[in-house]
């Protein structure tokens, strides 16, 4: 009768990590005022307030039973092992085998979550795509990235949410805004946030030549309430309201209704065009301003931290944080953590977590922060760049 009690143990000092990252003492703590807060009768007065009082709710509450179910199962192995061992019964390896490989590997993928460890990882994320030098390549790329990213978010149970578009000359976006909801959108999302590199042969290219193309993703946590975070003083901004240019049905409404905000000292702009009326068109771009301006507070402070002046990184050659090469060879390739893999086909259709892992693990191991501070420049496209 083999004795699974070194299996056991090991998974006993696994729980008690977890114990330490989940923060289990505070949840414990935090989980009757919420509880309490969640059956005041006017919560639902304030919307927005509801909603993350109950989302808070269902995380505490998953994670807490989370880490009771798995106490709970590894009690019964030790259970089963010691009554096994005790009468030499053998009969009993194969199940508390089983045991013990389905506990390891549900902690494989809670263990996945001491690396959110950002201030807003647990938040939704506020995205842009847009495109660089390539030109019409670029913005097919901005097109071929949305795709990727949707699928990765349909893998993954995220909701996406496109709010404004604006089509290329030829094909594809010069640029895409979208949310993505969902929990630790925002932490699995910080590995996107940089320039990514295409090469292949152009279809746009008569001569049949390969094109490098660039494309900037911009992303930051996403705030339900503007002033949760920021200020915005309404002389600092310009409203304009334009007839959405999208394609409409499940992407955006065709209407009249979209709002652009300029946010006049520092240039920023957001713009929404699928809700339904001008007014939440207008609520939802501050949202994603203040996003952006947020993130762009925490990069001038973590600048100055440094020393350093922050510069913007130009949307081309050198600045590119994952390439993804179709030809002469297939190979997509992250600069940053060296994870590569030759199955460019598997990435382009969402197969995202590896290079998102292998970041994560990379950023906590480097001390790694500037995604979650910084915003990649998406300025005007240069002239197309040429790969030969």
């Amino acid at each position: 009768m083999q004795d699974f009690g070194d299996e056991l143990r090991r998974l006993r000092d696994r729980h008690r990590q977890a114990e330490a990252y989940l923060r289990v003492d505070a949840l414990r703590a935090r989980l009757p005022q919420l509880e309490a807060e969640s059956s005041r009768p006017d919560l639902w007065d304030q919307p927005e307030r509801a909603r993350a009082v109950t989302s808070e709710l269902a995380v505490v509450t998953d994670d807490l039973a989370l880490f009771d179910r798995l106490d709970a199962d590894i009690s019964d192995a030790e259970t089963l092992n010691q009554l096994a061992v005790e009468e030499g019964d053998a009969s009993e390896e194969g199940e508390i085998a089983r045991l013990v490989a389905a506990i390891a590997e549900r902690f494989d993928d809670l263990e996945l979550r001491s690396l959110f460890t950002g201030e807003f990882d647990e938040r939704d994320a506020v995205c842009q795509i847009k495109s660089g030098e390539g030109g019409t390549d670029s913005q097919d790329w901005a097109e071929m990235l949305l795709r990727m990213y949707r699928r990765w978010a349909e893998r993954r149970g995220f909701e996406m949410e496109v709010t404004a578009l604006s089509e290329g000359a030829e094909a594809g976006y010069s640029s895409v805004d979208f949310l993505l909801k969902g929990r630790r959108a925002y932490g699995w999302m910080r590995s996107e946030h940089g320039v990514h590199r295409l090469v292949r042969i152009s279809p746009f290219n008569n001569e049949g030549k390969r094109q490098t193309a660039f494309t900037a993703v911009d992303v930051a946590p996403f705030f339900a309430e503007v002033s949760e975070q920021v200020d915005i003083e309404e002389k600092d901004l310009r409203v304009d309201t334009y007839r959405s240019s999208g394609a409409g049905g499940q992407h955006v409404n065709v209407t009249d209704s979209a709002v652009r905000i300029t946010h006049l000292p520092t240039g920023i702009v957001t713009s929404c065009q699928n809700e339904r009326s001008q007014h939440q068109n207008k609520e939802r771009a501050m949202q994603m301003l203040a996003a952006k301006l947020l993130n762009l507070e925490r990069k001038r402070l973590a600048d100055e931290i440094a020393g350093i002046k922050g510069e913007q990184q130009k949307v081309g050659f050198g600045s590119q944080i994952r390439s993804y090469v179709m030809q002469p060879y297939q190979m997509v390739k992250d600069q940053r953590t060296r994870h590569e893999t030759p199955n460019i086909d598997a990435v382009l259709g969402g197969d995202l977590d590896p290079f998102m892992e292998s970041w994560l693990r990379w950023s906590r191991a480097s001390g790694e922060a500037a995604p979650q501070q910084g915003s990649a420049s998406v300025a005007a496209p240069p002239a197309a760049g040429r790969d030969s």
